[in-house]
């Protein structure tokens, strides 16, 4: 079994899920337990199996390249929200966990590339790819992935595939607008805020819209649930940003990343487009990335103390804000309230 096709056809072979593929991680505070959570770890499981699969081939080296990735770990979160929208409807069908891979692959692909993009050397705790091999190695590992991805989603019919051409769309958008960077007289946060929709929000939405729609959800309640989708997966991403300034580094995540590398996030942004003196310093040091030890450590703390901090949490609850109220239509139930309980943990996990 060494195309994609068989990573939704039938289980991974016993020695390449032990070879390759790794549990995913915690599913959350967000999740419930009782039979919701018995049956997300179960769908998680054979999404676990097939993603493994679909990472096999016939040749050594790519299936230790294009399981690189997957063997490092990571939340899963796109795979979980497309199992949660399914339980709204037919959380059996074969089709769910097909759609969660495709779009667990697609963002697994994006990572690769992403990493020659930014040349990073970690990815998840581990060596990037194109750190330990190539960089032509990461990017045709990613090309590989996409190709995995696309054969999977043929089986699910013409109107999934173009859905997910459009949200490739977005994906690839995002990425050029972030490269290009703003335009002369444009609003960095705003553009910034779109680059996120397009780059994070689109997969996250594609993911809960496949579950829902695979599962026989009615029309509207799939619109509802992409839209819900898309506002919590920038909120997320925006919650991460959150994360890189206020964690103590007691996770294992390194404070201030970002601003060593002079990746200017939501809160430098802000802080970038004040005008208050008493920031000026904050402003010089975010404009530029910190490798000196000091200057980071007083970027950090001058970013912790300020305004601009303040001023990205209240756009992050302003996300999650509306991710909630675009549940409104969804039945009572455990599903909603795990869903109302993600929008809770996107904010609180940065607290």
């Amino acid at each position: 079994m060494t195309g994609s096709r068989a990573a939704v056809d039938g289980a991974a072979p016993v020695e390449v899920w032990h070879r390759i593929a790794t549990p995913a991680s915690t599913m959350g505070p967000w999740l419930p337990s009782g039979d919701l959570g018995d049956s997300m770890s179960e769908g998680l499981g054979r999404v676990e199996e097939a993603l493994a699969a679909a990472v096999t081939s016939e040749h050594p080296f790519v299936s230790e390249a294009a399981g690189h990735l997957m063997a490092a770990g990571g939340k899963r979160f796109r795979p979980m929200l497309a199992l949660l929208a399914a339980h709204l409807g037919d959380a059996g069908a074969p089709e769910v966990v097909q759609a969660a891979v495709v779009c667990e692959l697609t963002h697994l692909a994006t990572l690769y590339h992403d990493d020659v993009m930014d040349e990073a050397a970690v990815r998840r705790g581990a060596q990037s790819a194109n750190s330990r091999w190539t960089n032509s190695v990461a990017i045709l590992t990613g090309d590989l992935l996409f190709a995995r991805a696309s054969d999977i989603l043929a089986d699910l019919g013409p109107e999934a595939v173009r859905i997910q051409a459009r949200t490739f769309e977005r994906l690839v958008t995002g990425q050029i607008r972030e490269t290009v960077g703003a335009r002369d007289g444009e609003d960095r946060v705003a553009h910034y805020l779109e680059v996120l929709a397009d780059k994070t929000g689109s997969l996250v939405a594609t993911s809960a819209r496949f579950g829902a729609r695979f599962a026989g959800v009615e029309p509207g309640l799939v619109e509802a649930l992409t839209r819900f989708g898309e506002e919590v997966g920038v909120a997320f991403q925006l919650s991460d940003d959150l994360l890189d300034i206020v964690t103590d580094g007691a996770s294992g995540k390194s404070p201030g990343t970002d601003l060593r590398e002079g990746i200017a996030t939501l809160p430098a942004l802000i802080a970038l487009a004040g005008d208050d003196p008493a920031d000026v310093r904050l402003r010089e040091l975010v404009s530029r990335p910190l490798s000196d030890d000091g200057e980071h450590a007083e970027a950090l703390a001058l970013l912790r103390a300020s305004v601009a901090l303040e001023r990205a949490g209240e756009v992050l609850r302003e996300y999650a804000d509306r991710a909630r109220a675009s549940l409104s239509g969804v039945p009572a139930g455990e599903v909603r309230e795990a869903l109302s309980a993600l929008c809770d943990y996107v904010v609180t996990r940065t607290s």
